[in-house]
Formats: C-alpha cells, structure tokens, sequence
C-alpha cells in the first residue's frame, strides 16, 4: 500500500492549497490538517459515524480510540476491511478527533480492539448486509443469490456481473442504524483478521516522515513553557519577569491565579525565558516520609470497603486451621516516565478552540478543558496526534490544558512542551499499594481458605470520564478538582483459583498524597504480585512444585492451557522446593519462577516463567529469559500481539527491579533518569511468546495482562534461586540484600 493510497482526496487537495500545516504532514492524522469539519455524524448507533464511502469505492473509517503506538491503526483497519469486504490499501482510518470520530470511550484498559474494535466491525458488518442487498437489487437478483467481495457486489453464478461500493453509495449514502445482532464474519471467511499484517504506521517512522505532536506546527505559533514549583501544593505569591523580558524572542509573560508561563518566538527562547523568571512561591503541603510510606498508606482515611470476592466461609475455616500462612506486600509509587516530555498545540480561531494532543481520551479531555477555558464544549476540538509515550494517563492531557488556556489567554496559536523533570515529577503517579494476605492449607497440600485484605486509591470517575481529574491548569486556575482518575484498582484482587471458601476485601483510600493517575495495568499488577506470591509461598509450604501446585488449584481449561505452554516452552522440569544449588555460597545463583492470571478476572490469560541471576555479593537481579503463554481469545494481527506482550514484559521488568518513584517531606526528587531510572538496553531479557489462537472466541485484551504476571514472576525465580523472599517492589538491590540475609 503506498502512501498516497492512504490519504483521503480532500486532504491532498487541502495539503495543496492550504499552508497551514507547515511540516510533517505524513500521517499527521487525516484530521490534523483538515478545516473545522463539517457538522458530522458522531452518533455511535449510527453506521456514518464509523463508515464513510467515496464514489471511487475507498472508505474512510473513524473510530474514537487512538493508537498510542501499538499497533493497534492497523489491527483497526484490518478489522474495517474484513467486515466491509474491502482492499486494506482502499481503507483510510480517522482516530480520535473529537469533530469526526464516534466517542467510544478512552483508550485505556486494552479496550481498544476488544470495546472499539467491535463496535466498528458490527457498524462496518451493518454497512456490507446493506450494500449486498442494494447491490443484489440493482443486479437484479435475490441477496441470496449475490455476493460481497473486494468492494463490489456481484451474482455468484455469473461474477462478471457486479457493481461497485463506491457506485452504491453515491447512489444513496449509508445513513443506518448499526444493528448490534448483526452476524460478523466467521473464522473461514477471514481475509485480514489473524493475519500478520505489516504495521502501515511503521515506514513513516522510520523514514522521518511520520507527525508526532511535537513536530506539528501552526503559522504564527508561538512557544510556551509554564512555571510550576517544586514544592508540592505551593501557591505563586509573586513573580518578577524583568530579566525574562531581556531575552531575544520573547513576547509576554502570562499569569492567570497559580498558573504562570513565558510565551516567546521560538522554543529555545520560551525555555531561556523560564530559567530567567524569578518567582516566590509559598509553603508546600507536607508529603508523607518515605521510610514510612506504606503504614501511612494504611492509615489514611477510607472512601468505602468492598467485599470484592466472598465465597464460603473463609474466616470460621482460618480460625480452626493450625495449617496458616500470612505475608504482606507492598508496591512502589511509580510513574510513566515516558520517552519524551509531553506536548500540545492549541489554536483559537472565530471563538473556536482546536487543541492537538496525544491524549488517550480525546473526548473526554474536551469536557475536561471547557471549563478551564471558559469555552462551551461545542466549541472545542481534540484532534490527536501520537506522542512520544503513553502508559495511562501521563502528562499529555496537562501538557494540553496547558497549551489550551495559553491559546486562548493570548489570542495565538500556542505550543507548550513540558521539561523533562515536569514529566518526571508532575506527571500523575500510580498510588502506592498494600495487601494483606492469609491462607490455610488442608493435610492434602490443598488451599481450603484465602483471605485478602487491599489497601487502594479510591478511583473518582463521572459516567466513565474523568470529569473531577485535577487537571494543574485547572488547579492553578482556582478550578478544584478533587479526583483521581486511577482506573479501577480493584481488578485482580480476587485470588484466580477455585477455591472453597474466599474472602477479599478492598479498603478504597480516600485521597492519595500525590495527584494520582492510571499507570499499565493499573491495580492488576499491583494484585496479581501479591497473589501469585502468596501461591508461590503456599506451593513452598505444601511442598509442591509451583507449577503443579497452581494446576492442582485450577480448573478453567483455557487457564490450564496456558500454564502448561508456559512450563512447556521454558523446559519447566517439576521440582519441590527450591533450586537444590540455592544453598550453595555461590556469588551468582540461578532461579526460575512461575505466575499466572486472568487479567481483571474475566478476560485475557497469561502465563509467565521468569529465569533470573542473583549476585549475591551486589543484590543485583539480572531477567535473563521470560517465556509468556498469551491467550486472549482471536488473535486479529500476531505480530502486533506479539508485540505488545514484549513490550509490556521489558517494561515490567524495568518497574519490578528499580523504578520507584523519590521524594521527601515537601517534593519529588524523581525529575530525570539518573533519579528514576529504567531498564537499560543492555538488561532486556530474551522474551519468548506463545499464542493461543482462539477464532471462535472474542478477543480480550492485549497490552496489560502480561505485565500484571511478571513482578511475581521474577520474585518468585529469585526465591527458587536464592530461598529470599521479596515481598516489596521494586526488587532493588538493598531490597535483596536484607532478603538474602534474612533467608
């Protein structure tokens, strides 16, 4: 497919007329350069809201979800194609801009294929059903009798006779409702879906030509950088510009309540302008101690509790076992710490306001904005272009306020790209995390009661939008927004075994110290490291390999399946107890360790091996191998599965072994890569993937079940290799150190 084939006509025609859209206009988003669009269906119900067909036969598709980097632009478009039945290369596909695009909820919680993917292939499946039956009409024969392939319809005995989409629909566009019983493709007829389809976003990325939003630039755009203390909770008491103002390029500074910024020319000259201001600022709000966090954690006011599983009787059968285990484990505040600062350009233009953003919620962010702005939603419009990073909710939606009021406070088109430590240290952070777990083992080895007790961040939502997120440039404005927006924490407390009789309990922290975000796999990692761990020490205490010892406790054959391809593709020999070298004195010692999920409980399962070395002299722990068992039902392109499952598996490891977010008292120490660092090239393990292929099945989630079973995983190969048991991550050296003299 060429690039050309990509583009719509009335976008090459705009690109040529129109110097509005200076560089990189390649995959800017069919959006990024159009003018205001036209009043638009947006009506998910709507067939038009997803499918528009062009007289020459192509279409155009739009879908609310964005692709955040994963691949998922051309698992969409396979999906388009196979329901439509159309050429991938006649497909076009619109993401995420607010005025075209249906509002199919946030990308997050790797819905994107699963939620959205399906409502397109039901919108697009509606559109063939009715194509074919016009088409039959104007061949002059029964629908029965005709057929769809290749964006015509023709008659199956005679298929010289046909007749085009594009024909069709100039004769009388698609306006229907979609039907949500309509019959989707089945397996046999697929054409794209399951295929390994080369990713159409990856030779514009390579080549340069590919628009992120930080290359995207407007006509008279100016550049912006916004103060913020470090002290968290500071309030701005004054502010002097005088030596800003000697800086060659720049324009204005702008203070409207706490939020302050110098507005320049060009870039360099806005971030001279910074390092020039002079500002006070008050006290900050004090910040819990470190050392202490997780007690604190503990004592903070509670929102709710909520008995999230609750079978049989399992605190009467703990209190007549003389067969009990308890262990307490505790994760670490993290952050996103993407790639690249976060950035937006926003414009205003005839009381109009487009922003350009690499949100994950384009829709929502409109409404989270409005206010901020004092515009009407209506009059606002997110067109999303790619970032440089995206786990959950980083710094683009600030980064996009941000550029939003600037715009509007100045009457210019604004670009406002945050500094590294404004990523690092004022992005949202994932809320740290507790569990307390308690279990009794019969004479037989097997669990006959578990009771869970989590510690987590209550999660603010308003109709599934993250309305009261507080926003900074809503707080620095004197707009409280009390919430966090953390995703649905509970996820995955619920112990994954059939077991007899189950308690969890989940005590929803009220507010959270930091300003509180979903981070990958929000509350599932956190979860399933406390509850495969606990399994793991269970095993040990049943004197059962682990990997046995979970199959004994399983009964879901999909669950079974993949634990079994996980042990088989690592050479998984059963063993009771622990490495027999493990008490040896050597200073490396070697490990594997096994854990298993169903991410949320009732969607994607995964099964994870990780083989570790320990130095026991530094307490470094070095991944060599992780073999992951995925399956998540269809596989709609491998190799962007494939994809994803490695990419959440690095990740992961970075987070379990040594990313921790660092403060004191009054601030965040983490403000670049020295102060919070990830995993280096030369740390990635080897990852080995095997997929389950289900096509009669739904597809689940991709991007976030494996990383949920990786800490545990690996605390679980050091204690195979070491007899230490980590129950804290990150799994840092000290951390191993005090476990190792402990064991």
């Amino acid at each position: 497919m060429d690039k050309t084939s990509r583009m719509q006509p009335g976008r090459r025609q705009f690109l040529l007329s129109s110097a509005a859209l200076v560089v990189g206009y390649a995959w800017a988003g069919e959006a990024a350069a159009a003018p205001p669009a036209a009043a638009k269906v947006l009506d998910k119900a709507r067939v038009e809201a997803f499918v528009a067909l062009q007289p020459d036969g192509r279409a155009t598709i739009y879908t609310g979800k964005v692709d955040l980097g994963n691949g998922s632009r051309t698992a969409m478009m396979q999906l388009a194609a196979d329901e439509l039945d159309l050429p991938l290369d006649r497909i076009s596909l619109v993401m995420g801009d607010t005025d075209t695009t249906p509002d199919q909820w946030l990308t997050g919680a790797s819905t994107t294929i699963a939620q959205g993917g399906l409502e397109l292939r039901r919108a697009c499946a509606t559109a063939r059903g009715v194509l074919l039956v016009r088409g039959a009409a104007r061949l002059g024969v029964p629908p029965e009798q005709a057929g769809c392939r290749d964006g015509l319809v023709f008659v199956k005995t005679d298929p010289a006779r046909r007749v085009g989409y594009g024909e069709l629909a100039a004769a009388e566009p698609l306006l229907l409702a979609v039907d949500p019983k309509v019959a989707l493709k089945k397996p046999a007829d697929y054409q794209w879906i399951g295929k390994p389809v080369a990713r159409v976003d990856i030779p514009g990325k390579l080549t340069g030509e590919w628009t992120y939003v930080h290359d995207f630039r407007l006509p008279g755009m100016l550049h912006a950088r916004v103060l913020r203390p470090a002290a968290t909770g500071a309030t701005l008491l004054s502010f002097d510009d005088g030596a800003a103002r000697q800086v060659n390029g720049f324009v204005r500074s702008v203070r409207k309540g706490n939020f302050l910024a110098v507005v320049a020319s060009t870039e360099w000259s806005a971030i001279k302008a910074m390092r020039a201001m002079k500002v006070q600022w008050g006290a900050a709000e004090a910040l819990p101690e470190p050392a202490t966090v997780f007690e604190h954690w503990r004592q903070r006011p509670l929102a709710k509790q909520d008995l999230t599983q609750n079978v049989g009787d399992a605190p009467a059968v703990l209190a007549q076992s003389t067969r009990r285990l308890k262990a307490r484990y505790d994760f670490a505040v993290q952050t996103h710490a993407s790639m690249g600062p976060s950035c937006a350009v926003a414009e205003l233009r005839d009381g109009h306001l487009t922003v350009w953003s690499a949100s994950q919620a384009t829709h929502s962010l409109v409404t989270e904005i409005a206010p901020i702005v004092g515009l009407p939603a209506e009059r606002i419009r997110i067109v999303y272009l790619e970032g440089s990073g995206c786990y959950g909710r980083n710094g683009h939606e600030d980064a996009s306020a941000d550029a939003a009021l600037l715009a509007v406070l100045t009457g210019q088109p604004v670009r406002v790209q945050w500094m590294r430590d404004d990523e690092m240290a004022r992005s949202p952070k994932s809320p740290p995390r507790s569990m307390d777990l308690e279990a009794a083992l019969d004479e037989s080895g097997r669990i006959v009661a578990w009771n869970a007790e989590f510690w987590i961040a209550l999660n603010h939502i308003v109709a599934f939008k993250p309305l009261d997120f507080p926003l900074l440039a809503a707080s620095d404005t004197g707009l409280p927004r009390p919430g966090n927006w953390v995703g649905f924490l509970f996820q995955n407390s619920g112990v994954g075994y059939t077991l007899p009789n189950v308690r969890v309990n989940t005590r929803h922290v009220e507010k959270a110290f930091f300003r509180s975000a979903h981070l990958r796999s929000p509350g599932r990692i956190e979860n399933t490291f406390a509850n495969e761990s606990f399994i793991d020490e269970l095993a040990f205490a049943a004197q059962a390999d682990p990997a046995e010892f979970r199959l004994r406790h399983l009964q879901d054959p999909r669950g079974i399946a993949v634990v079994r391809q996980a042990m088989a593709r690592a050479g998984w020999s059963p063993r009771v107890g622990i490495q027999p070298a493990a008490a040896g004195q050597a200073e490396v010692a070697r490990g594997r360790g096994i854990s298993y999920l169903r991410y949320s409980n009732s969607s994607t399962y995964v099964a994870a091996v990780a083989e570790v070395a320990v130095n026991r002299k530094t307490g470094e722990i070095r991944v060599e191998r992780v073999c992951v068992a995925h399956d998540c039902g269809l596989v709609v392109n491998p190799d962007g599965t494939v994809n994803q499952v490695e990419g959440g598996t690095i990740q992961t490891v970075s987070r379990t072994l040594m990313e921790a977010v660092q403060w004191n008292t009054r601030e965040v120490l983490s403000r670049d890569w020295a102060s919070y660092p990830i995993l280096r090239h030369d740390q990635v393990p080897r990852v080995e993937v095997d997929l389950i292929d289900r096509p009669d099945q739904p597809t689940y989630a991709a991007g976030e079940p494996t990383p949920c079973a990786i800490p545990a995983a690996i605390g679980n190969a050091v204690f195979d290799a070491t007899g230490a048991r980590l129950r804290e991550v990150p799994f840092t050296p000290e951390r191993v150190k005090a476990a190792l003299a402990r064991a």
